[in-house]
């Protein structure tokens, strides 16, 4: 009861200091560290005379505006580390959006929510690889590229788990030659389709790309679609051409995509939702 009694009297005071006082009633805000309850019927969402407004699962609240100067965050010794950082975090994000818009058409068909935070991730534990730049200056070339070999586009429908057959994907700087070979097989032993499949497409993809520039030449390849069912396969060879001896980092896709014929007519099946794509080459230089 007393407990009760003392929590209404400190709310009636730091709602009057909050009416007369603003700046009084941030101060004890913060000393007290505690948050501010909205009460009323109309909730207020946002930052309001430098007190911001949210929802959160405990209701309606208030707190005063933090943050740290952004002045201070770009010269501040103390944030030095912090600045380093945000750099490199930086990079990997435009690295991973390039790589991103140079697959563009293949991702529309082929990709997952967190594809973007993963791919940063990823390309965030290459840059600590990198042992040639300064830190803050790190850059994913310069590491150990090749581990965004195996990186799939979507985590609901993975490569390895699709394509059962073994593959060969390879890359020839000097001519340009780009190829994905395919041994025969038996479409619905070897690939593993979701419900409703009726036909599938092998598809690939090659692509310069200039991560400093932001620019990329990419071609593709794919079949026909191909009835999923138990009839045996041929081998199978996509080639493309890229740019002989191109000095750009190569990156080959390879994915699955399934379809579902209905008169006469083939519809992605699911929009692509358990589509398979991965990289399977790449050289940076």
């Amino acid at each position: 009861m007393q407990l009760f009694l003392f929590s209404t009297l400190l709310q009636v005071i730091l709602q009057k200091l909050q009416r007369k006082e603003p700046k009084t009633f941030l101060f004890i805000l913060k000393k007290l560290k505690i948050m501010a309850s909205q009460d009323g019927i109309f909730k207020i969402k946002g930052t309001l005379g430098g007190v911001t407004f949210y929802k959160t699962k405990d209701g309606h609240l208030a707190r005063e505006k933090g943050g740290i100067d952004k002045k201070r965050m770009a010269k501040d010794p103390a944030f030095k580390r912090t600045r380093e950082n945000g750099n490199e975090f930086g990079r990997a994000g435009t690295y991973g959006k390039y790589l991103r818009s140079a697959f563009r058409p293949m991702l529309n068909n082929t990709s997952d929510k967190r594809v973007v935070s993963r791919l940063v991730k990823d390309l965030m534990t290459i840059i600590k690889t990198d042992t040639v730049n300064a830190r803050g200056e790190r850059t994913p070339l310069e590491g150990d590229f090749e581990l965004l070999r195996g990186f799939d586009f979507n985590s609901n429908g993975l490569l390895s788990n699709t394509l059962y057959a073994p593959y060969n994907a390879s890359i020839d700087r000097v001519s340009g030659a780009v190829s994905v070979e395919l041994p025969e097989l038996v479409p619905d032993q070897m690939i593993n389709a979701p419900t409703g499949t009726t036909h599938f497409k092998i598809v690939t993809g090659a692509s310069e790309v200039d991560f400093q520039a932001g620019n990329s030449l990419t071609v593709y390849e794919g079949t026909a679609e191909i009835p999923w069912d138990n009839t045996l396969l041929p081998p199978l060879a996509l080639d493309l051409s890229v740019t002989p001896a191109s000095s750009l980092p190569l990156v080959l896709l390879l994915g699955v995509e399934f379809y579902q014929e209905i008169n006469g007519v083939f519809y992605m099946l699911n929009n692509g939702s358990f589509n398979a794509l991965a990289i399977v080459n790449l050289n940076k230089q």
